[in-house]
């Protein structure tokens, strides 16, 4: 099955480069880090429209609280977190982390914005209502890459590149209950948790995927594309659509076999990072070209077609 675009790519204001990718389904909006123009780009996830960015200093990750629709982001200058108003285009709060953040997730069920220290051995918890510091989750190892949340039970999975293990962290505590080793994988970078299966998605730049449960314990494992850098989940259909090493793929998850990789893309010269839009399965892309016939950077839908 490939993977189709749905609309031609769309230009994005100025040459820089991209991070992390999210979607906000219900207020239909895309959100990436324009890493190098230090900005949060905002599209309409219907159109693709560009609808603005909001300069906010060097960032990578981003997360959407589902209530009022602000967004999460870091300042790697600052060393902070920030609470983004997409519709009005401004940052509206910051909280003192102390070091340069990288992955963020949210978790509205206790109101913790967890975001992980680039290259570092910390997790930053901030309040979202006070948008104060909550506190500091110590980490193994040195190189902390994406982390996702259980809304059921509020516990926190991160992947330590490393050193080949993801951790299991208590959200009330905020310390490590768990080390899980995964030798299958290597320099493991994405991670994402599938609440109605309840698997946790690790995989690794070696082109291999692992699903384990809850507690750790490893049920499948699978194939992906090598150089795998973020991955995105789909709960609605239980698809997980991976960037990296020139190929966006979609990979159906399941209770009784491994993963699967059932599309494919070819896509453009430095395409890493993607989000998912659950109610129309559309994946979003990101990319900068430094190609001379069509230079710049660009933001795109794709859709799986039968």
């Amino acid at each position: 099955m490939p993977l189709l675009p749905v609309i031609p790519p769309q230009p994005v204001p100025v040459y820089s480069g991209f991070d992390y990718v999210t979607v906000d389904a219900q207020r239909r909006r895309v959100y990436a880090a324009h890493s190098g123009s230090r900005a949060l780009l905002i599209v309409d996830a219907d159109s693709g429209k560009v609808l603005g960015q909001v300069r906010v200093g060097p960032l990578h990750g981003v997360a959407v609280d589902p209530a009022n629709g602000h967004v999460f982001t870091g300042d790697g200058d600052a060393k902070t977190v920030s609470e983004v108003d997409p519709v009005a285009l401004k940052v509206l709060r910051t909280a003192d982390v102390g070091g340069i953040v990288d992955a963020i997730a949210y978790d509205p069920g206790n109101g913790h914005i967890y975001a992980d220290e680039d290259d570092g051995t910390r997790i930053f918890v901030v309040d979202a209502r006070s948008f104060t510091s909550a506190g500091t989750v110590a980490l193994p190892g040195h190189k902390p890459e994406y982390l996702a949340v259980d809304p059921a039970t509020h516990v926190v999975y991160q992947n330590i590149s490393d050193l080949n293990e993801f951790v299991i962290v208590d959200g009330s505590s905020l310390k490590v209950t768990k080390t899980v080793p995964t030798p299958e994988l290597t320099a493991n970078h994405p991670l994402q948790y599938d609440p109605v299966l309840r698997h946790v998605l690790v995989g690794g730049t070696n082109g291999a995927l692992s699903v384990y449960d809850p507690s750790g314990k490893l049920l499948a494992r699978g194939t992906m594309q090598e150089h795998v850098d973020q991955c995105d989940l789909d709960p609605k259909r239980h698809m997980l659509a991976c960037a990296g090493g020139g190929e966006v793929t979609l990979l159906r998850d399941s209770a009784g076999s491994p993963p699967s990789v059932i599309a494919r893309y070819q896509a453009p010269r430095g395409v890493h990072t993607l989000g998912v839009d659950a109610p129309t399965g559309h994946v979003w892309i990101v990319w900068a070209s430094a190609d001379p016939s069509a230079p710049g950077d660009f933001v795109q839908a794709l859709v799986a077609s039968p």
